[in-house]
């Protein structure tokens, strides 16, 4: 079971707590200074950043360096949260990754390979039966720095997301409630909040958190069910990177040279339904067939057994950690 592999380390609540508002003070706080740095030796451009305006950011520092320095919040957030699970909790990154003895980089390939080969198709296809949406954005020295910062560090940000979320926040949750229902509640509708101050939601409206809140659900499904975020860490990567080095817009969080722009007035459409009620169930299923998936009820809504139970079944005791 995910979520009992927390029982492996120090798993008492004020860890919890303490470990969340740690990760994301270093992740937003510490991991911002950078940014700050490079935009104070910017003439007055502090004041851009205190507008909250990505573009105008972008613009100040140029679009590569300013998604660099963007993503490394991630970078700090994820250190961060990888020492302080191995010295606060003692408990190992493949416990905080998944419930298998080693993690699956396979399942981590395949469902990046699906879902960037996936996203890549809907995109052509719009691009296709709207051409006058979009223009074509190349220029090669910039998308080369481009596709190498996104290649590097995309997944690093959307890895700091998946395991903030659905790796630590959930466990935690999920060995205090002891059960299963509430961490993913919980996470997913935190998952789509924390896109509340996107660009996206002020132009396409409060109708876009379908969108993220959905993607939210359908993460943690995939993590509960599969036991583990190898899953959610694929498919997330692919989604982002695919964004970020195919399609941009000047109304996204992604400001970057990549192939094509979107310059089409932003409406929000039922196209915002069908990843989450359509695309989404597909994945599923074959996700489910894939991996031989049973007893959803239970891996969604079940019981997480309590710390002694789970011990006796599955860990030797003697080499557990021990509290200070």
């Amino acid at each position: 079971m995910y979520i009992a592999q927390a029982y492996k380390g120090l798993s008492e609540s004020w860890r919890y707590v303490m470990g969340l508002l740690a990760v994301f003070f270093c992740w937003q706080i510490l991991g911002g200074l950078p940014l700050i740095a490079a935009l104070v030796l910017k003439a007055d451009s502090i004041s851009v950043l205190a507008s909250g305006d990505l573009g105008a950011i972008a613009k100040v520092l140029g679009t590569n360096p300013f998604l660099f320095l963007m993503l490394l919040t991630f970078a700090i957030g994820l250190l961060s949260l990888f020492v302080y699970v191995k010295f606060v909790h003692k408990q190992s990154i493949i416990q905080l990754t998944t419930s298998r003895k080693k993690i699956d980089w396979s399942r981590i390939t395949w469902a990046f390979v699906l879902w960037a080969a996936v996203s890549t198709v809907f995109i052509i296809i719009d691009i296709q039966l709207s051409p006058e949406d979009y223009v074509f954005n190349f220029n090669l020295e910039p998308f080369l720095i481009l596709a190498l910062i996104a290649v590097v560090m995309i997944p690093i940000q959307t890895s700091m997301e998946e395991y903030y979320m659905r790796g630590y926040m959930m466990q935690g949750l999920g060995v205090m409630a002891k059960n299963r229902w509430l961490p993913l509640l919980v996470t997913s509708l935190l998952f789509g909040l924390a896109h509340l101050f996107n660009p996206e939601v002020e132009k396409l409206g409060y109708g876009i958190m379908v969108y993220y809140i959905g993607t939210g659900f359908f993460l943690g499904i995939l993590t509960l069910m599969d036991e583990g975020l190898e899953l959610a860490l694929g498919f997330h990567a692919a989604n982002n990177l695919t964004a970020a080095l195919l399609v941009t817009a000047d109304w996204t969080a992604f400001q970057t040279d990549s192939l094509y722009r979107d310059i089409s007035d932003p409406v929000l459409d039922w196209d915002v339904l069908v990843p989450v009620f359509v695309i989404y169930p597909i994945l599923l299923f074959i996700f489910s067939r894939k991996y031989k998936w049973t007893a959803w009820k239970e891996r969604l809504t079940g019981k997480v057994p309590s710390k002694e139970h789970f011990l006796a079944q599955h860990t030797d005791e003697s080499t557990l950690p021990k509290n200070p």
